[in-house]
């Protein structure tokens, strides 16, 4: 999609850095932006609408990243959000303003 000329986003758990860092050498330098969504797990799981986290707890999912599977932060990601500081919106003004003022507009 970015050989298309777009901006690509993408929201996932990616718990390994080794496996975060694969994916920004597959692309040329500057074209990837590693987001750091920063929530503490007690909070995840207080937003958890569908319950997963407390079926992880429980023994009914494995390998359930948090809780019985590993999660290894970004040392130093390209932005960090805190979710217990900054608003969804706040958040989106501040990638959107990241990617654009970087330089990246060239790619839309």
């Amino acid at each position: 999609m970015t050989d298309a000329g777009l901006i690509v986003l993408t929201a996932f758990i990616s718990p390994f850095r080794a496996e975060r860092e694969l994916v920004r050498r597959m692309l040329p330098e500057g074209r990837f932006v590693e987001i750091h969504i920063d929530t503490p797990l007690a909070d995840a799981e207080q937003r958890d609408v569908k319950g997963l986290y407390a079926k992880a707890r429980a023994g009914n999912l494995a390998n359930f990243t948090g809780i019985d599977s590993p999660y290894e932060p970004p040392e130093a990601p390209d932005i960090h959000i805190d979710t217990t500081a900054t608003s969804a919106e706040d958040a989106a003004e501040t990638i959107v303003e990241r990617i654009l003022g970087e330089g990246l507009s060239w790619v839309i």
